[in-house]
């Protein structure tokens, strides 16, 4: 009877101690979605239980007095409220603890900020129609509202403004009941152009960097000291609660220009290397875009090492 218990005892310790093994990683997967129909919906993508984090890409036109639009590829057309059909699916990521946020810029141009006022201006937009504010006009995605917003900007126009943009959302959340998150996509060279006015608020949560399209800090096996330092002075210099690996989903040149890594490699290389390295501010990966990862099973690769 006594040994019974014994090995009992044991045995909830071995699997409590596997359990904070496995949850000691503390990595998640973030992913893109919205600029290709064949990534399938929304819905499907949450429900596929490999994210924890989904980017609605993007709010690609919006500042110095252009109107805001949405651009969803060949998903929905926001234009004749077409969109509005995806608040059932926000709200069912959600249900799942899936945070879905609105990505704003985008590798094309359309969009630039003139000064402080306008980034105000277009922080209410966002507000008032994808986040907990009330709009006068149309919502485009509908009533679901969104857990945040990532600033993917990757062009130039007023990247000085974008620090007001980011303290507008903040105070917007603040005031309101529910956390607005403030997420960011910038690119691997240290500081990003576009970027460092509004990482420099410390008010964003999470940052994914890109370690892609960008020869200089992405990761190669012959040379990995070049990523190594990249990430080290990112964790190192800006304030947020995580930062996440940004990488492409797929090798094809229509995904990324460069900067793939292997999922092997990214597992046995690239992942225990910022794990060990920052273990308090690792986040885990971001991938780019949920098309490419639907097509290699890229996510399903490294997901038991993120």
């Amino acid at each position: 009877m006594g040994n019974n218990r014994t090995q009992k005892v044991w045995i909830l310790f071995l699997l409590s101690f596997l359990a904070l093994v496995c949850s000691s990683r503390g990595g998640d997967m973030v992913v893109y979605w919205g600029q290709d129909e064949r990534e399938g919906s929304l819905r499907e993508t949450c429900n596929s239980g490999l994210y924890k984090i989904v980017n609605i890409a993007f709010l690609s036109a919006f500042g110095s007095g252009r109107k805001p639009e949405v651009n969803l590829a060949g998903h929905c057309d926001p234009a004749s409220d077409g969109c509005k059909s995806l608040s059932k699916e926000i709200k069912g990521c959600q249900k799942r603890g899936i945070k879905v946020m609105l990505s704003i810029g985008g590798g094309n141009p359309g969009y630039s900020l003139s000064s402080p006022g306008d980034a105000r201006r277009v922080a209410d937009y966002i507000w008032n129609s994808f986040l907990g504010g009330k709009s006068a006009g149309s919502r485009p995605l509908g009533d679901a509202v969104l857990d945040g917003v990532d600033f993917d900007i990757e062009v130039g126009g007023g990247e000085g403004f974008y620090g007001a943009l980011a303290r507008r959302l903040f105070e917007h959340g603040k005031a309101g009941s529910r956390k607005v998150y403030l997420t960011a996509a910038p690119q691997c060279p240290f500081p990003d152009e576009h970027l460092k006015g509004a990482l420099s608020t410390g008010l964003f949560d999470y940052v994914w960097v890109q370690f892609y399209n960008n020869e200089e800090c992405e990761f190669e096996s012959s040379n990995p000291g070049k990523f190594q330092r990249s990430w080290n002075t990112w964790v190192s210099s800006v304030k947020v609660s995580k930062i996440y690996v940004g990488v492409p989903a797929s090798a094809s040149p229509s995904t990324a220009g460069s900067g793939f890594v292997a999922p092997q490699i990214l597992k046995t290389q690239v992942l225990p290397f910022v794990r060990n390295s920052s273990k308090h501010i690792y986040g885990g990966v971001m991938l780019w875009d949920r098309a490419a990862d639907k097509q290699t099973g890229y996510s399903r690769n490294i997901k038991d090492s993120v």
